[in-house]
């Protein structure tokens, strides 16, 4: 059974990057580029459209890209974590039958 929802999980995970990988890369690069353009005055870019692409306004998503950016991470971290093994079972020595 475990094996399953391993199984399940890796699936689920994959999908999910799959959906989650273009917003969340968007939203990483044009929130860094935003941060240099304002902290460090680069002069070819511009903070403002810069801010619509990271909020998703650009798009006239913003009501809803912050939402689905969030949940798409937070799936992507609980199915990655969970493929940690960090709460599975131990197995004992003594369970092995191994002196």
């Amino acid at each position: 059974m475990l094996k399953s929802f391993q199984k399940y999980h890796r699936k689920f995970h994959r999908f999910i990057a799959a959906i989650a990988l273009l917003p969340l890369t968007m939203t990483v690069i044009s929130g860094m580029l935003a941060t240099l353009v304002s902290e460090w005055n680069v002069p070819f870019f511009k903070r403002g459209l810069l801010m619509d692409i990271h909020t998703g306004e650009l798009f006239h998503l913003e009501a809803v890209y912050p939402l689905l950016n969030g949940l798409g991470l937070l799936a992507l971290l609980m199915t990655g974590v969970s493929m940690l093994g960090w709460f599975k079972p131990r197995r004992h020595a003594k369970d092995l039958g191994v002196r």
